[in-house]
C-alpha cells in the first residue's frame, strides 16, 4: 500500500472509532432483549373460553398493543360483531380509508373510537381500520352479551 493512502486510513478509522464512542448504545442495551414487534398475539379470555389473535403490523394495531392489558365489557351491534369502547382513540394515520371485515377480525372503528370483534362477514366499511384476526374457533361471540373479556399480550 502507497504511503499516500495510509494517512487517510488512519484518519478514516480514528474518526470512526470516535463516532462509535459517541453511540448512546450501552453494554446493556446490547444485551437487552429486543421489544416484542408486530405481529403479535394475544389472548382474549371470555368467561372460561381463551381465544387468541394476531395483530397487524399497522400504527393502529401497535398503538392498540400500547393499552394492553384491558378489560372491555363486550356487547352485541348489528348481529355482526361484538363492540367495547377503548380508554382513547387509536393512531390511525397511514392506514387505509377502511376494508371489508371478515368473521375473526378485529378491527377499530374510528368516528366512533370503538372495537369491534366481527363474528360474521360485513360490507366495505369507511373509518375501520382492521387491527388483527382471532384464529381458531369464535362461537363464544356470538353468544348474547354483553360479557367481560380480557385482553393482553400472549
Amino acid at each position: 500500500m502507497s504511503s499516500f493512502f495510509l494517512p487517510r486510513l488512519t484518519v478514516i478509522a480514528v474518526l470512526m472509532a470516535g463516532a462509535m464512542s459517541l453511540c448512546p448504545m450501552t453494554a446493556a442495551a446490547q444485551t437487552r432483549p429486543p421489544a416484542k414487534s408486530l405481529p403479535m398475539t394475544l389472548r382474549i379470555t371470555i368467561a372460561d373460553t381463551v381465544l387468541t389473535a394476531r395483530l397487524e403490523p399497522g400504527p393502529a394495531a401497535r398503538d392498540f398493543a400500547a393499552l394492553l392489558p384491558l378489560t372491555l365489557e363486550l356487547s352485541d351491534y348489528n348481529q355482526t360483531e361484538k363492540i367495547a369502547q377503548l380508554p382513547r382513540k387509536l393512531a390511525t394515520r397511514g392506514e387505509p380509508e377502511g376494508y371489508t371485515p371478515r368473521s375473526g377480525d378485529i378491527a377499530f372503528y374510528a368516528p366512533w373510537g370503538n372495537i369491534a370483534l366481527f363474528y360474521k362477514d360485513f360490507a366495505y366499511s369507511k373509518g375501520l381500520v382492521k387491527l388483527g384476526h382471532i384464529t381458531g374457533d369464535i362461537a363464544v361471540l356470538r353468544q348474547p352479551g354483553p360479557y367481560m373479556a380480557l385482553i393482553e399480550q400472549e
